[in-house]
């Protein structure tokens, strides 16, 4: 297929290299003009504008935007729906809330612009791995695009979950759930690491979890190798920020009646980091940095 594609961050690059490589044709814009030269040593063609990326789009278009949830997302899709017509498809991969999916697709629908809200898990390893994604929108439209989800998924990695606005919910609670998950581990971590009298091996112990043992998983294989890069994390300061979805997931349990004091206490966590070092905001931080390629903050000791 031909697919438009705004946004060659972490994700977005290794996505356009992922539909490269299946033989898709993909047309890139990003408002740093090195990304677009980069993605067209890959394969891709590349636009300066959204208006010349939609002039180089046969009718109906299909163009996937990738860029970070809030102002960002609206100004692209603005300015991109200026040069959209009747019967094109435009899909939002980032991590909006909701709500605002929902809002954003009534409004296209009044242009007859089709709208699908897909949340996208799989961080910097997609490439690689695949990437998990869950479809909100009018489900005629899912399948004519499913073909450059197939590329883009690994085997069962990608699933139709509803009407717009389902997908980013979805992927809304995941990423309330991978809170927990990362709150989990941490403290584990960081009850080990304050035993001083075995002096515990954590990249041995985060190595030996994943054989056979019931907590098991890709991040602790990640663990693993952050404590292979930095046995004691002492190079990462234990600040760990949050990217929105958490406290839209703990506001959506209040709103729902549901209790859910893990993933409210995780989100809880990560604001107390940011006002001391922890070495289980550490660990958090440093899963963070090997799944997604998200920053961290750095002490001066190596």
């Amino acid at each position: 297929m031909r697919i438009g594609f705004i946004g060659l961050g972490r994700m977005g690059m290794k996505m356009v290299q992922r539909l490269l490589e299946a033989g898709h044709e993909v047309i890139v814009h990003d408002r740093t003009p090195e990304k677009i030269k980069t993605a067209k040593k890959f394969g891709a063609a590349g636009a300066s504008s959204a208006e010349e990326l939609a002039g180089k789009l046969g009718s109906p278009r299909v163009i996937w935007v990738m860029v970070p949830a809030g102002e960002a997302t609206a100004g692209t899709i603005k300015n991109i729906t200026a040069f959209l017509r009747k019967g094109d498809i435009l899909i939002d991969g980032g991590n909006s809330f909701y709500k605002d999916s929902m809002k954003r697709a009534e409004a296209l629908k009044e242009q007859g612009i089709h709208f699908l809200d897909i949340g996208t898990s799989g961080g910097i390893w997609g490439l690689k791995r695949g990437y998990c994604m869950m479809i909100g929108g009018n489900k005629g439209i899912f399948k004519k695009v499913e073909p450059i989800l197939k590329s883009l998924a690994p085997e069962d990695g990608y699933a139709y979950v509803g009407p717009n606005g389902a997908g980013h919910f979805v992927k809304m609670v995941h990423n309330g759930i991978e809170y927990a998950l990362l709150q989990g581990y941490a403290e584990g971590f960081e009850i080990l690491n304050a035993k001083k009298e075995f002096n515990l091996d954590l990249k041995q112990i985060s190595g030996l979890w994943n054989h056979g043992s019931v907590i098991q998983s890709w991040l602790l294989e990640l663990a693993k190798e952050a404590f292979d890069k930095d046995p004691k994390l002492k190079s990462i300061k234990g600040y760990v920020e949050d990217s929105g979805e958490g406290r839209w997931t703990v506001a959506e349990a209040i709103e729902q009646d549901v209790p859910a004091p893990l993933i409210t206490l995780s989100l809880l966590e990560r604001f107390r980091s940011r006002r001391d070092d922890s070495f289980s905001a550490k660990v958090i931080a440093a899963l963070r940095r090997e799944f997604g390629g998200h920053a961290v903050k750095k002490t001066d000791k190596e």
